[in-house]
């Protein structure tokens, strides 16, 4: 081995290091010193599910949306149990998984669980996000060997880089939404469509690789429904790139419906239609608000599709607006779209192309109808998974482009300049936040980090809600997906009309699971003004906004609430106010409970 050699191998060596430090630097530091408990409304209804299903329950849930209530009491015919109730709005996938970890883990003994008088984040938030990080991690590895297969190592070292010290995919590996699962499982079905790329082109078969890319599509749109959709648009390259023509196709489609048959027949069972409480989320896209209509009781039968094709091209549009956010703010990665342009020589990179923006497009015009936003934590955004992808192609165009420039091509060290300023631009959301992170990090340490706070306080729940509502019993609560996942009871999510409370309310009682109370936090008042409060709340705005008034008139004490005559029968039904965290954490309950400093 010559000398140069040895230091290239020593040279490679101490980058490697540097980064799986770096690398195990972030994770322990995001999972412990700077982690704030999961955030996600969704991801802690997946959470809770999980936790039944380790528990022997089956997909059941503890969180209930008054119109998956309506579709089950429509589909049986009769007033259905809300103890073990059936869930038909998640894929199964993630909470399959995180239920083994659960069961590991003991997660299923609640008291073991508990959270004590000086912790402020709930331990199980920890374990999952720290499932959601480990598939981050493993989505990192299969992009390098992905894109070191499609460009080199340079490229696959500086998207890797990239990936790390990316902001928005810590903020969706921490959040337990299933997306880093996501991005794991299309990062693995796209290096196998690759590899079923490299085998045409070079006149093999290419059956075995399509195949098993369709094994791994096939488990993607089992963690989550929207992910048909990328499906579909490998299903369409494969019926033309793939020969012989349409068998692959064929057999990638038999494969998901396989599958989804089976879960169909369950909601059908269930709900009454195949495609469950799931279906409902168009109306985030077309109506404007998946929310209402979850809690809505007596549901419409039809969408309002006023305006429908100007909504869809909103949508549309919208996604090539904000590609940048949506492509998790890694600005290289819209190069994607300029470098179709470019004739690269070799057949399976310049093929391979198409078929992520066949993937994309379709991807796009699903999210047209459901509707996505870039901004927050949207359970849509499936962009996400296309962002490493589309960050290889356009380092490896802007690198082209770069060599051509004749101050760089007279320069060698200026080489790899770009990809310096690349790698510094892109990782200054996540390095500029840090120092302020890791000083609240360090200042809660004790108490095991800093909530979520608003409107997240799990200490109310999982110490205060839990120890004064017995488990038979149920609670409506503007968080439902909260109060199922840290206090471990029955919560229903707060209708908007006092009918669909009232009918709710009453089967409750008729089941022997009467409600204990009403739960108000910041999820409701917490809004940006009083217009968006009484048009999402209607009969319930006094009640969401009592809290608020007592706080405001402290030395009057003045409670909207019981002079509302809207709400004179449920105030007779629950007219004691526990205060869980002052009032910003307000129970209203049925029955008069000693409060403790404990709960205050």
């Amino acid at each position: 081995m010559n000398a140069q050699s040895q230091a290239f191998d020593k040279g490679v060596i101490i980058r490697r290091s540097l980064f799986f430090l770096v690398l195990i630097a972030l994770t322990l530091g995001n999972l412990f010193t700077l982690f704030r408990g999961i955030n996600s409304p969704q991801a802690m209804d997946q959470a809770q599910i999980a936790r039944e299903i380790a528990r022997g329950n089956g997909f059941t849930t503890k969180m209930i949306r008054p119109a998956a209530y309506s579709q089950a009491e429509k589909s049986k015919k009769s007033t259905v149990p809300f103890t073990k109730f059936e869930d038909t709005y998640h894929s199964p996938l993630s909470p399959l998984i995180t239920a083994a970890v659960l069961k590991v883990v003991g997660a299923t003994d609640g008291p073991q669980w508990e959270m004590n008088e000086k912790q402020l984040i709930f331990p199980l938030d920890r374990v999952i996000a720290a499932i959601s990080v480990v598939f981050f991690l493993m989505a990192i590895g299969v992009n390098y060997l992905l894109i070191a297969r499609v460009f080199d190592n340079k490229i696959a070292a500086v998207c890797a880089i990239l990936m790390l010290f990316c902001e928005s995919f810590w903020t969706y590996a921490l959040s337990g939404l299933p997306q880093m699962l996501m991005l794991m499982l299309f990062s693995c079905a796209i290096y196998f469509v690759y590899r079923a790329i490299e085998a045409s082109s070079e006149g093999r078969v290419a059956m075995a690789p399509a195949l098993i890319a369709g094994v791994f599509f096939t488990l993607l749109a089992l963690t989550h429904w929207m992910t048909v959709w990328i499906a579909l648009g490998y299903i369409v390259f494969a019926a033309i790139a793939f020969r012989p023509r349409g068998i692959v196709a064929a057999a990638i489609l038999l494969m998901l419906l396989v599958p989804a048959s089976f879960v169909m027949l369950r909601n059908s069972g269930i709900s009454g239609t195949p495609f469950g409480t799931a279906y409902l989320t168009l109306y985030n896209g077309l109506a404007g608000s998946e929310d209402e209509v979850m809690r809505t009781v007596n549901l419409q039968d039809n969408l309002n599709i006023n305006g429908l094709f100007s909504k869809i091209i909103r949508v549309a549009l919208l996604q090539t607006a904000d590609i940048i956010p949506f492509l998790a703010g890694i600005i290289i990665a819209p190069l994607f779209f300029i470098s179709l342009l470019h004739p690269f020589k070799r057949k399976p990179i310049a093929t391979f192309r198409w078929a992520i923006l066949l993937m994309w497009c379709t991807t796009a015009i699903g999210l047209s109808f459901f509707g996505v936003t870039p901004k927050g934590l949207d359970p849509n955004q499936l962009h996400l998974v296309f962002a490493p992808i589309m960050t290889a192609y356009g380092l490896a165009f802007l690198s082209i482009l770069w060599g051509r420039l004749e101050f760089v091509a007279s320069t060698p060290q200026l080489r790899n300049t770009h990809y310096i300023l690349i790698v510094i631009i892109c990782s200054l959301p996540l390095l500029l936040s840090l120092p302020q992170e890791i000083r609240n990090g360090i200042q809660n340490r004790d108490k095991g980090g800093l909530p979520h706070w608003p409107p997240y306080y799990a200490p109310a729940l999982n110490l205060g809600l839990k120890k004064i509502v017995p488990e038979n019993q149920v609670i409506f609560s503007d968080q439902p997906w909260a109060v199922a996942w840290y206090a471990d009871r029955l919560s229903v999510w707060l209708p908007p009309d006092r009918a669909g409370f009232e009918k709710l309310d009453n089967a409750a009682t008729d089941l022997d699971t009467a409600a204990a109370g009403i739960l108000i936090t910041p999820s409701s008042y917490g809004m940006n003004n009083m217009l968006e409060i009484s048009a999402k709340y209607k009969d319930f705005t006094s009640l969401v906004l009592d809290g608020q008034a007592m706080i405001a008139t402290a030395s009057l004490a003045s409670s909207l609430y019981d002079k509302d005559k809207k709400l004179e029968t449920v105030f007779k039904r629950y007219p004691y106010p526990v205060k869980l965290l002052s009032y910003y954490v307000t129970f209203y309950s049925a029955k008069p409970i000693k409060t403790t400093d404990k709960l205050e």
